[in-house]
């Protein structure tokens, strides 16, 4: 795997050109993994530069029972099975992200999504900490290499620091954490540029 360099890309979010680039030599794919309406969705449609798929549908009055809404009531949509979308980075590095459902009930769809990805990138809400732990504890079972992304909203909190953050998530030291908006292409692929760094730093490639 190529070493990771500052966002240089311009996302064609909603692109039509599926085919790879000539130069693509390392294929990668990624989790993008999160709890309920933590903005999963929307940082693949931000940086994916084929047509995303998403398999979102409309919230019902059945899963209002099951899905916690508490700080996402605005939310009317729900990943069902996956979202799918592709960013080429700096040095021929290709990306598979694949987007997981947050709900618990979805869970047994888990393996199947993670089987072959090579890490994974936890976005976390500020507002909704607790949130989180379901999914960084399905990470770490897992055994997948991640970086957490702290998904800027307009009303969360701004008083807690990185260390704060970072002890409310028990995360390791090496594990990366940064914030990101999951709306805006290059800060999403800022993201996703510490996640692979991080598996550059702790996987390095085989000699070709």
């Amino acid at each position: 795997m190529a070493s990771a360099t500052s966002s240089t890309v311009d996302a064609q979010s909603g692109g039509t050109d599926i085919h790879l680039p000539d130069t693509a030599q390392d294929l990668v794919k990624i989790l993008v993994t999160g709890p309920f309406g933590v903005g999963k969705t929307t940082l693949i449609r931000s940086v994916s530069e084929i047509r995303p798929l998403h398999t979102e549908e409309q919230l019902s009055e059945a899963s209002a029972q099951v899905d916690d809404l508490a700080g996402v009531r605005d939310k009317s949509t729900t990943t069902v099975a996956i979202d799918f979308g592709r960013i080429s980075l700096p040095g021929d590095v290709v990306l598979y992200l694949f987007g997981t459902p947050g709900q618990e009930r979805f869970r047994s769809l888990w393996n199947d999504i993670a089987y072959g990805a090579l890490g994974a990138l936890v976005l976390v809400d500020a507002r909704r900490i607790d949130a989180s732990f379901d999914v960084l504890g399905l990470v770490e079972e897992t055994g997948l290499p991640y970086a957490v992304a702290f998904n800027t909203f307009p009303d969360a909190p701004r008083h807690h620091t990185p260390e704060q953050l970072r002890a409310a998530l028990d995360l390791e030291p090496t594990t990366p954490m940064v914030t990101c908006d999951a709306r805006e292409a290059n800060s999403s692929i800022d993201a996703l540029l510490a996640l692979v760094q991080h598996l550059i730093d702790h996987h390095p490639p085989e000699p070709r």
